[in-house]
């Protein structure tokens, strides 16, 4: 990546919209639209964080044809838009040289759980298009409600930490392998701090004929409870530990993307800086921590061997 070319790259996602200070939402969709380099964009956005915080009325933040979806249909909407695109191009309305990159933005409550039939459909039928889960681990839009992705023992708004419970009972659904089930062409796992990795998966997912997916560690400055200067230090950290390890599947062959080797991470290096794993932190949780250690262990063991290593 050239960074001079790039610095001289018009913004796509203006300044001045309403996403918290310290967000990851709008780092990962500028380092998309950025991967685009200039090329036609209709974007696509579920209801959540970056809809409502972009596109207050009469305002909006993006200067692309941007479309406004419920929480669960963001990919049913885009597939029609893709295929009206080559519909008109058939009968000469769209030129045919005139190409033009369909984007569908989700967070984790409209990807992992309610939109999930929704993009299955979008990808089964192979629609040229891309979908980016940006992944804040809960329904942080709507008050911090857990989520299928949510980790293991976090605390939200409906799974508290109390003396019966210890935040969320169950593991994190692994998404990712759930698209990998499909077959597309290209499927990835990506995270803002490493801008270089999820930029080059964008323009490999944009580049492909048929549907792309891309899932992005998106960490939240209030559902998260950390620091609002800490975001890359924290999806750093996700990646470090082995809790979200970057890999891509290309025409179903996985590729791991980085291996921190003898510099992987305890998982607690991770949620000591997090409001919502504190409780972690107390002797009386170990065995919750360990479960969680063992867990993540596990799922790196297996991500490996599915690239190979």
């Amino acid at each position: 990546m050239n960074l001079k070319e790039l610095s001289k790259q018009e913004e796509r996602l203006e300044s001045g919209h309403r996403l918290c200070p310290g967000c990851a939402l709008p780092m990962i969709a500028r380092q998309l639209l950025h991967s685009l380099h200039g090329e036609p964009v209709v974007v696509g956005c579920a209801t959540g964080c970056l809809e409502v915080s972009t596109t207050i009325y009469p305002y909006t933040a993006w200067k692309t044809p941007w479309i406004h979806n419920a929480f669960e249909n963001v990919a049913a909407t885009m597939s029609g838009a893709e295929t009206a695109y080559r519909v008109l191009q058939k009968r000469g309305k769209i030129p045919k040289d005139k190409k033009i990159k369909f984007l569908a933005i989700g967070g984790d409550g409209g990807t992992y759980d309610i939109g999930l039939q929704s993009l299955s459909g979008t990808l089964e039928r192979g629609h040229n298009l891309v979908y980016v889960c940006m992944d804040n681990e809960a329904y942080q839009n709507t008050g911090i409600q857990r989520s299928s992705s949510t980790p293991f023992a976090a605390a939200t708004n409906t799974s508290p930490v109390g003396k019966i419970k210890k935040g969320k009972e169950q593991f994190k659904k692994d998404l990712t392998a759930v698209i990998a089930g499909h077959h597309i062409p290209y499927v990835a796992q990506a995270s803002p701090h490493n801008w270089v990795d999820l930029m080059k998966k964008a323009e490999k997912a944009f580049a492909v004929e048929g549907p792309a997916f891309i899932n992005t560690i998106s960490p939240c400055v209030p559902g998260w409870g950390y620091k609002s200067d800490q975001t890359q230090e924290m999806a750093r950290l996700a990646v470090d530990t082995c809790f979200w390890p970057l890999f891509e599947i290309e025409n179903d062959v996985w590729k791991l993307n980085y291996n921190p080797g003898d510099k992987k991470e305890p998982i607690i290096n991770w949620c000591k800086h997090q409001a919502r794993f504190r409780h972690l932190l107390k002797p009386e949780n170990k065995e919750l921590l360990d479960k969680f250690q063992a867990h993540v262990d596990e799922r790196w063991e297996w991500v490996k061997k599915q690239c190979g290593k």
